[in-house]
This record gives structure tokens, C-alpha cells and sequence, in this order.
């Protein structure tokens, strides 16, 4: 699914433009974040940033497609607040971390994790060159190494969790590090799969939805990634 092929699109805020007339962006807080965090900063050099489409980034890993991001952000939207704890799982080449730490705010705490350590320090990079930066240099924003099917238990329990790898089930690490009152978006399902919406009730009980049909690579071992799955 592509809303634009994005010929003559090279701007940012044009992409964000066509997703709100596309109707993907409705809110005026993502799109406002998506227009702050430059998806070019987050793309391989010479590739075409603003298309409406995933795109590889090494490591047989890709960096999603911009209505994917902006239709995460809508979902998660309430449950990043200034203030929130945020965990990103997969998160790649930082892009979206960038958005959840411009969300939550220096008051905040947005977490990506990523087991290709190649990935985590480009990533890095990228949120340096970002409007993002001050939250890394200030420590609300941080990018670690390791299997983020475990989460990442030094800064749960989270309000939000975006899983950016399909999971055969959702792991009962993510689950036990969600907060009451919080929720995970995650793509479950191994050759057909859907975006999950987890929602957390205050009594610790699960609500579980699908959003929409999706296709993300697997979230998987490192050596498993590597190797081609």
C-alpha cells in the first residue's frame, strides 16, 4: 500500500502534506513531530527519503514506509505524553525513536533497542544530525544494543512500546514491561500478519486488537537476521 510514489516530493513537510490528505495523519501532533524529525537524517545516503515506501538499510533490515510511522504514532499518540516512558524494539535506524523522545519530551523517556550493534551506532549519527539531539546529549533519549524481544527492563515499566519486527506471538517480556494504562503496537503473524494494538487495563488485564494487514521482516536472533532469516 502506497499513498504517493512521491516523484517531485524531496521536501519533508510535503510528505507530511500527503499523509494528512491522504487522511493516514489526522492528528495535529503527529504530524507536527513527523515535520520536526527529517526522515532524510534517517535514510541511506542517495536514497530517496520521502517515497511512501520501506526501504532497506543492511542487515536485511529495512526502515518502514512513512504511513507505517505515522500510523504508529496516531495509535500511540496517547500514551506519549510529555513525561512517558517510551520503548522502541527494532528500532533500526533511530527515526522513530527520534519521534517517541520529541514526544515525551526532556521530562520523558524514549528507549530504542536494536541487536545489529552496526545499526544502533549509525543510528546514533542520525539523531545527532536530528532535532532530536538534545534529548540524547541530555540522556532522555537513548539507543542500546541487545534482544529486544526482552524489552528493556532498566526503564519499564513503559507507556508505549512499538515493536518495528513481526513476532510469531507478542513476547511476555513486552507484556510484563507495559504499564497499566499503557499499550504496545506490534506486528504479529510469520507469512501474513497483523498490527496488534495491546492495550494494558489498570487490573492488568489484556485487550488485544488488529489494526490493519501488514508485512515487517521478523523479529528474530541477530545470527538469524544475518544470516537471511
Amino acid at each position: 500500500m502506497r499513498f504517493w510514489i512521491g516523484n517531485g516530493i524531496n521536501k519533508n513537510k510535503q510528505m507530511v502534506e500527503h499523509l494528512q490528505r491522504y487522511g493516514v495523519i489526522s492528528s495535529m501532533k503527529v504530524a507536527e513531530v513527523m515535520e520536526t524529525i527529517d526522515r532524510a537524517l534517517f535514510v541511506p545516503d542517495g536514497a530517496s527519503a520521502y517515497v511512501d515506501s520501506p526501504m532497506a538499510i543492511g542487515y536485511n533490515a529495512t526502515i518502514s514506509a512513512p504511513h507505517m510511522h505515522a500510523t504508529c504514532l496516531q495509535l500511540l499518540e496517547q500514551n506519549l505524553q510529555p513525561g512517558m516512558h517510551a520503548l522502541d524494539v527494532g528500532s533500526g535506524t533511530g527515526y522513530l525513536t527520534a519521534c517517541f523522545a520529541i514526544m515525551v519530551g526532556p521530562q520523558g523517556r524514549a528507549v530504542g533497542v536494536e541487536h545489529i550493534p552496526e545499526l544502533v551506532a549509525s543510528s546514533i549519527k542520525n539523531i545527532e544530525k536530528s532535532a532530536a539531539a538534545p534529548l540524547l546529549k541530555e540522556g532522555s533519549l537513548s539507543v542500546h544494543a541487545g534482544d529486544g524481544r526482552q524489552g528493556w527492563p532498566e526503564c519499564a515499566p513503559y507507556d508505549a512500546i512499538h515493536v518495528g519486527a513481526a513476532a510469531p506471538e507478542i513476547p511476555q517480556a513486552l507484556l510484563d514491561q507495559l504499564k497499566p494504562g499503557g499499550r504496545m503496537v506490534i506486528p504479529v503473524g510469520n507469512m501474513f500478519q497483523d498490527l496488534k494494538v495491546v492495550d494494558k487495563n489498570m487490573d492488568g488485564s489484556i485487550s488485544i486488537r488488529s489494526e490493519t494487514s501488514v508485512r515487517y521482516v521478523p523479529l528474530t536472533s541477530r545470527d538469524a537476521q544475518l544470516r537471511g532469516y
